[in-house]
C-alpha cells in the first residue's frame, strides 16, 4: 500500500536543501531573525526562551562545582592582547575595535569620528576575556590560600565573523566563559576535564545531543592553549558540530598577565589556568539534531513550555465553561514536577482557530499540545498529540483521546519518554553514519567524493603527528573540505597503521565536514 503524501508545515524539507532547511525552521519557529547589523540576530521570545532554560540548567551546574559568577568589561585595552602573541594571533582578524569616543557632523550632513576625540589606546570589543580576567587574577590572587580561583561570567562576545549564520556562527553571540587559577598543572586539568565533562552530560542529558569528548588535535588549539578538548555533535546532514570547548592554557597567560602566588614555602611560583565555554550555537545543535520536515522539535527539559492547552473556541457561550475546564487541567498538570522542576504549561487562550495555533506551536516544537473542544470538556476528555509522533500512517495528525485524570496522571512520564525518544533516535543516527571501513587516503577521498547526500564521519588510526607532518596532514584535509574533530576519551586503543604517516595508531580520530 502506498503511504499518503504529508504536507509538511515548512516550505522546504531537510532532503531537499538542508541549508535552506535550517533557515526556514529559524523563520517559521520564530527563534530568531535579521537584525540589519550583518552576522548579529535579534533573539526571539522562543528562541531566547530556550536559551534561558540552558543557561538557567548550566549555571546550576556551575555553582554546584563551587565556581562564582562574575562580569567583565565588554571593552579590552589593546595593549592586554599585545602580551600574548599567540592569542592575539589567533583572534586579530576577528577583532572589532574602538578607535574614537565621540562624533561629529561631516561635511555632507551625516556624523563621522570626530578626529580630536581618538582614544589614546584602542579598545578591543571583547572576543574572549582570558587577558581582562587574567589581569584580574593578578590582582586578587597573592598566595597559595586564593587558589583555586574559578569563576564564570554569562556575557556577549563580538568575533568578525566573514561568514554567519544564526545561531552557527554569528559576529555577536552570547555565551558562558569559566577562567579558572590553579596551583599546579594536575588541579588545573581535572578542572578541565571536570568542565568537559559538565558539557558532555549536559548535551545529552539536557539537550537529547549525543556526542563525542575528547582532545582536539594540535592544529585546532584555542590560541595560546596547551590543550583543546571538545564535545562534538553529528548533524542530520552528517556534518560535525563543536558545540563546546574546555582549555589547560598551562602558565602561558599567567606568564603574560603575571599570575603568581606564594607557595607553602615562601616562592613565587606562576598559576597554572583554564578556560571553558559553551554558547548560543547550542540551540543551531538542537535544531539540526531534533528538527524535522515541520519545524523544531524541542527536547522537553529546554522547551519554554512543556505542553500547550488549545481551547477549541467559538465566540459563544460555551467558552466560559471550555476555559474554565482548560484551566482546571493546566493547574492539575502544573502542579507536577518533572526533571525536578514544574511542568511548565500554557493555555493559549489567544483568539483565533485552533488549528492555525496548533501549527505555529507544532513548527517551535512543543512537546505535547492538546485541542480540547466543547464537547470533551463536557465529557471530561483531551486530545493531545505529542511533537516527536506528529503523524499517524493513514497522513493524519496523531491526536490521541483519552480521560483527563489519565493524561494529567501520565504526563510527566510522557514528557521523559519524549526526552528519551530524541537522543535514542539522535544516538541511533549518529552510529549508522561513522564509517569504520577506511583503510587508507584514497579510501578517505572516495567515501566523501562518492554521491551521498550526507556521508557523516570517518573513524581512523592516528599516530598523533606534530609540527610540519601535522600541517602536510591538514593542508590534504583542507584539500577535501574535511576536519579533524577530536580524539575520543573512551575509545579502545587502536590497531594498525595511521593512513597519514605510515606509523603505528596511538589514538582514533574522527575526520569530517564541520560547521
Amino acid at each position: 500500500m502506498n503511504q499518503p503524501k504529508i504536507k509538511h508545515a515548512l516550505p522546504i524539507t531537510r532532503d531537499e536543501d538542508f541549508a535552506q532547511w535550517y533557515q526556514a525552521v529559524i523563520a517559521e519557529a520564530e527563534l530568531a531573525e535579521e537584525s540589519g547589523v550583518r552576522g548579529c540576530m535579534v533573539i526571539k521570545p522562543w528562541g531566547y526562551g530556550i536559551w534561558e532554560r540552558i543557561q538557567k540548567l548550566m549555571d546550576a551546574r556551575i555553582k554546584e562545582a563551587g565556581v562564582d559568577n562574575c562580569y567583565f568589561p565588554l571593552f579590552i585595552p589593546l595593549s592586554y592582547f599585545a602580551k600574548e602573541a599567540d592569542h592575539v594571533e589567533g583572534f586579530a582578524k576577528e577583532m572589532a575595535v574602538v578607535t574614537h569616543h565621540r562624533l561629529v557632523a561631516d561635511p555632507k550632513g551625516g556624523l563621522m569620528p570626530d578626529p580630536e576625540a581618538k582614544l589614546e589606546e584602542p579598545l578591543v570589543v571583547r572576543p574572549t576575556s582570558e587577558t581582562v580576567i587574567g589581569a584580574a587574577m593578578a590582582r586578587w590572587i597573592q598566595s597559595w590560600r586564593d587558589l583555586p580561583l574559578l569563576t564564570n561570567q554569562w556575557a556577549n562576545v563580538v568575533r568578525w565573523e566573514m561568514r554567519t549564520r544564526m545561531f552557527l556562527r554569528t559576529s555577536e553571540f552570547l555565551w558562558q566563559e569559566g577562567h579558572t587559577a590553579h596551583a599546579d598543572e594536575a588541579d588545573a586539568m581535572t578542572e578541565t576535564l571536570r568542565a568537559l565533562e559538565m558539557y558532555r552530560s549536559f548535551a545529552q542529558d539536557v539537550l537529547a545531543m549525543p556526542v563525542i569528548a575528547g582532545p582536539k588535535p594540535e592544529n585546532e588549539r584555542f590560541p595560546g592553549a596547551v590543550e583543546t578538548f571538545s564535545i562534538e555533535a553529528m548533524m542530520q546532514d552528517g556534518k560535525a558540530l563543536q558545540a563546546g570547548t574546555s582549555h589547560y592554557l598551562g602558565t602561558t597567560f599567567s606568564q603574560a598577565a603575571g599570575i603568581r602566588y606564594q607557595d607553602k614555602e615562601g616562592q613565587q611560583a606562576l598559576c597554572h589556568t583554564t578556560s571553558w565555554g559553551v554558547s548560543t550555537r547550542l540551540i543551531g545543535g538542537v535544531i539540526m539534531t531534533h528538527g524535522d520536515d515541520d519545524g523544531l522539535r524541542t527536547p522537553p527539559q529546554v522547551a519554554p513550555h512543556q505542553i500547550v492547552i488549545l481551547p477549541m473556541l467559538r465566540d459563544n457561550d460555551g467558552d466560559e465553561a471550555l476555559l474554565a475546564y482548560c484551566e482546571d487541567l493546566r493547574k492539575a498538570l502544573a502542579s507536577q514536577s518533572a526533571f525536578d522542576e514544574k511542568v511548565r504549561v500554557l493555555l493559549d487562550k489567544r483568539p483565533g482557530k485552533a488549528t492555525a495555533k496548533r501549527w505555529a506551536w507544532v513548527k517551535k516544537g512543543v512537546p505535547l499540545i492538546l485541542e480540547i473542544g466543547g464537547r470533551d470538556a463536557e465529557n471530561g476528555q483531551v486530545s493531545a498529540v505529542r511533537r516527536d509522533r506528529l503523524w499517524r500512517e493513514d497522513g493524519k495528525v496523531n491526536f490521541v483521546g483519552q480521560a483527563k485524570e489519565d493524561f494529567v496522571a501520565s504526563a510527566v512520564a510522557e514528557l521523559e519518554a519524549i526526552q528519551a525518544a530524541l537522543f535514542a533516535q539522535a544516538a541511533a543516527r549518529r552510529d549508522a553514519q561513522i564509517e569504520r571501513g577506511v583503510t587508507d587516503l584514497d579510501g578517505l577521498a572516495a567515501y566523501f567524493a562518492e554521491d551521498r547526500k550526507f556521508p557523516g564521519w570517518v573513524e581512523l588510526g592516528w599516530s598523533r603527528p606534530t609540527g610540519e607532518a601535522l600541517d602536510k596532514v591538514v593542508e590534504r584535509l583542507k584539500a577535501l573540505k574535511l576536519t579533524i574533530r577530536n580524539t575520543p576519551l573512551d575509545a579502545p586503543a587502536p590497531t594498525g597503521i595511521c593512513p597519514f604517516t605510515g606509523e603505528p595508531a596511538v589514538e582514533t580520530i574522527y575526520i569530517a565536514r564541520a560547521y
